[in-house]
């Protein structure tokens, strides 16, 4: 997907799609302060299933969560491919470990289509709509359930 793939009159937002389990999502673009290479986390004790731990970021302690966990699907075994977002929603700020980040388009409000309603309700939550185009469909993942999970951790 390019730019001009979506939206070419009106590109509302930039976006950065990535691959998670296989499928593919994205994130706004201005929310991502970084993408780094996997290392390993150092996992706390009676963390949520899809917290892989926490690292240190430059003096900055970063939970790390596993986002195909989080949204359901099998466990990520991560290695040296995979890489980690570093995402900011608000005053939070967390590493999602993903499979790949592949490029950054731009979308107008009118390319992002709702969520079908066959999805599960914690799918709407997770998910805030869908992007179709050259062949291709892509989530857009709301950071904002993602973070507000990451409270949980918080304890």
């Amino acid at each position: 997907m390019t730019e001009a793939g979506f939206g070419e009159s009106h590109r509302d937002r930039e976006l950065i799609a990535f691959k998670v389990g296989g499928q593919e999502y994205c994130v706004d673009v201005k929310n991502v302060r970084e993408i780094r290479g996997w290392s390993p986390a150092t996992p706390i004790p009676h963390a949520p299933p899809s917290m892989l731990g926490v690292i240190n970021l430059r003096g900055l302690v970063l939970p790390i969560i596993d986002l195909a966990s989080r949204m359901g699907f099998a466990p990520t075994v991560p290695t040296s491919r995979h890489v980690i977002m570093v995402v900011e929603q608000g005053k939070q700020v967390l590493g999602l470990l993903v499979d790949a980040v592949s490029e950054i388009f731009g979308a107008s409000r009118d390319d992002i289509q709702p969520t079908p309603d066959a999805a599960s309700v914690s799918a709407k939550k997770l998910v805030q709509g869908v992007i179709s185009g050259e062949g291709r469909m892509i989530s857009l993942v709301s950071l904002d359930e993602v973070t507000a999970f990451s409270g949980e951790i918080a304890t």
